[in-house]
């Protein structure tokens, strides 16, 4: 790369500068007189200073020597030290455009900090899949134009294969697709489905599931909103059908997952309309006994009424809280636990102050809930791990 003279500040010409001795032979002077003490060698046992005559001991050659040597050393590392000052103050180096730099890889013990791209995935690998809830609290335009909150959002949307989310309210319909943008900005390859504006009042909401097309596939001819004409639901819940990608098709997961938003304020008589959802959705016709409601019902896991009461049911939350607070239980994935046997045991809420380092504040500018999750096998009948009708090798 050209080294090439420093050019001149713009203004330099009406500057005068006071002459300065010349910069070599002022250098080699003071490195000498700074550093000659230093290089001076350290006397030996029996060349101690005559403390009455204050004469010294003749030294050998050889230490003599040294102490030339020594000298020299230090001076030409002087020399070197004034050359790249020199060279620095007049010249500029050119074609270091492309320098890149990056920080050193952290030493043993050092604590872990948040990565730019997010955390990793939250559990899950090549057999199997995280399917998560997420209410965003009133996710609209004004949550949009903060780029902090959205970043957060992005990166717990990744975390999961595919993710129900709860309260979009926007009365534009760009909201999801730049959603989906940010989400993907990273090369990941997600996509999305939503309702129609869903409510009795004029404040709507709209459901949405985000799922990772490298994992997952939607049939969209399984998309709908359930009918619901004695109006028992403030928002009736979505439904859509999805298959894991990866295993041959006749082997893959396939699941349904019905997504809902309880109205806080008929908690009890919407829970007691669920368990006939719940059976409507697994009659629907397309034959699929692997049913997964999910979503913010605003109950815990001994308070679901109805829903609670169908047989064989089971839900992935239980005892621990769901909102950002730490207070209550409101989210859930719940299913039956005789048909979906792919479910691993594997579960849990995702804490987004402890995952990002947010102030309990910081949080709640994110969502006053947290993501929930489940973990899932990804072939259709696998028990625990296993296909079920496989025996289990005993170690050896």
């Amino acid at each position: 790369m050209p080294i090439v003279p420093r050019p001149p500040a713009a203004d330099s010409a009406s500057v005068s500068v006071p002459a300065r001795p010349a910069k070599p032979a002022y250098a080699v002077r003071l490195a000498f007189a700074i550093l000659s003490p230093l290089a001076r060698p350290r006397p030996a046992t029996g060349m101690l200073l005559d403390m009455e005559s204050g004469s010294r001991p003749a030294c050998s050659l050889a230490q003599e020597g040294q102490h030339v040597r020594s000298l020299g050393k230090l001076i030409g590392l002087a020399a070197a030290l004034f050359g790249g000052y020199f060279i620095f103050t007049h010249y500029e180096i050119q074609g270091l455009e492309r320098l890149n730099l990056k920080p050193r890889a952290e030493s043993p013990g050092t604590p872990a900090t948040t990565p730019v791209g997010g955390p990793p995935r939250v559990e899950g690998g090549a057999e199997t899949i995280t399917i998560a809830s997420f209410n965003i609290q009133v996710f609209g335009q004004a949550k949009l134009a903060k780029p902090e909150v959205m970043q957060v959002l992005a990166h717990a949307v990744r975390r999961f294969d595919v993710i129900a989310v709860q309260e979009v309210r926007s009365k534009t319909q760009d909201l999801i697709p730049k959603f989906l943008a940010l989400i993907n900005a990273d090369g990941a390859r997600y996509d999305y489905a939503i309702s129609p504006p869903i409510g009795r009042t004029v404040s709507k909401e709209q459901y949405v599931f985000i799922f990772d097309t490298n994992r997952i596939e939607l049939d969209r001819e399984s998309l709908y909103v359930v009918d619901d004409p004695d109006d028992l639901l403030h928002r009736e819940p979505l439904v859509a059908g999805f298959r894991v990608r990866g295993p041959a098709p006749h082997e893959a997961f396939t699941f349904t997952l019905v997504n809902i938003h309880t109205d806080p304020d008929e908690v009890a008589a919407e829970l007691n309309a669920l368990d006939d959802v719940y059976r409507a959705v697994q009659r629907d016709g397309r034959g699929e006994d692997d049913v997964i409601l999910l979503g913010d019902l605003n109950a815990d896991d001994r308070n679901l009424g109805q829903l609670g009461a169908l047989s064989n049911i089971t839900w992935a939350i239980s005892g621990v809280a769901t909102n950002t607070r730490g207070t209550k239980l409101y989210d859930n994935l719940i299913f039956q636990q005789n048909a979906t046997v792919e479910y691993t045991g594997r579960s849990g809420v995702l804490n987004l102050m402890q995952e990002y380092g947010l102030t309990m504040d910081q949080a709640l500018e994110v969502s006053d809930h947290l993501p929930v999750w489940a973990e899932f096998n990804v072939r259709e009948g696998a028990v625990g791990g296993r296909v079920a009708g496989r025996p289990i090798e005993t170690p050896r």
